[in-house]
């Protein structure tokens, strides 16, 4: 991985809520961000009071955090972009090129730069990225794809996302595609941990070491994937014996169509994403 000192980067985020806690707490408590070095816009006090507790620089105004950034992470909801660079405009004291990172769900490159070219002087570099909440916890996944970057723009960003889960690059017609299985996966996955909890509890196993023991059993499996290689289908057969307890289980999920809803869950985030792109 590529050494940079993240420490005396100035990094800025308009929008502070869940995917820039996700992002920008996670290298903080980590130490890659100097807090003091952070700037971070938000439309309330009440969403900036988290960021002024970690000693960012909280602001109301977009244009400070561009102003005073070399990294801009693009953080609002998708429909709230244009007033999001009208909020930069009216605000901004200088003219600045700052990288911006967009975490957008849906928004492809050419949209951003659109919007980007009326703050910069020429052409916007940008990167898009689909994040994970997980990155809170250094598990998260992020896939991103640029326009008019440099190489050390790529790499600078590849290394800080690395930082706190896994990151690639990929074509921009996959961002959507991977989008609902890694960005929107978590909240599938906390389902199926909840499902698994209640069911113990069901045959009398104390809540809390319930939840405990689902959400390691999540862990394991993917770990089990990650570092052995192997199909999960083959790791599944390796659990089930003959005529056992595991099989029982299985075939009763696969009564209640776990699988079908899987993919249909994955499928209707892309579908979701794409009208979102479209509009």
């Amino acid at each position: 991985m590529a050494k940079y000192n993240f420490e005396s980067i100035k990094v800025g985020f308009i929008g502070g809520g869940n995917m820039a806690s996700a992002i920008g707490a996670g290298l903080i408590r980590k130490g890659i961000f100097n807090p003091n070095n952070v700037w971070v816009s938000a439309r309330t006090n009440r969403t900036l009071g988290f960021w002024s507790d970690l000693g960012a620089h909280a602001t109301l105004e977009n244009g400070e955090v561009y102003d005073n950034c070399d990294i801009v992470f693009l953080a609002v909801k998708p429909n709230m972009l244009s007033s999001a660079v009208d909020g930069v405009k009216k605000t901004k004291t200088r003219i600045n090129n700052p990288l911006f990172v967009s975490v957008l769900v849906g928004i492809p490159l050419d949209t951003l730069a659109d919007k980007l070219k009326s703050v910069v002087e020429g052409s916007p570099r940008i990167i898009r990225c689909t994040p994970n909440t997980p990155m809170m916890v250094g598990e998260g996944i992020t896939v991103y794809c640029c326009m008019n970057t440099t190489n050390e723009d790529e790499q600078m960003v590849h290394t800080l996302l690395s930082y706190i889960g896994i990151a690639e690059s990929v074509p921009e017609y996959l961002m959507n595609a991977i989008g609902g299985l890694s960005g929107s996966g978590p909240a599938y996955a906390y389902l199926i941990i909840e499902s698994l909890s209640d069911g113990a509890v069901k045959m009398g196993v104390p809540r809390p070491m319930a939840m405990k023991f689902a959400a390691q059993v999540l862990v394991g499996a993917g770990k089990m994937v990650l570092e052995t290689g192997r199909h999960p289908g083959q790791l599944k057969d390796e659990v089930c014996s003959p005529g056992g307890t595991t099989i029982t289980g299985v075939h009763a999920m696969e009564c209640g169509q776990v699988r079908a809803s899987m993919m249909n869950a994955v499928e209707a985030a892309v579908k979701k994403s794409n009208e979102m792109a479209s509009k």
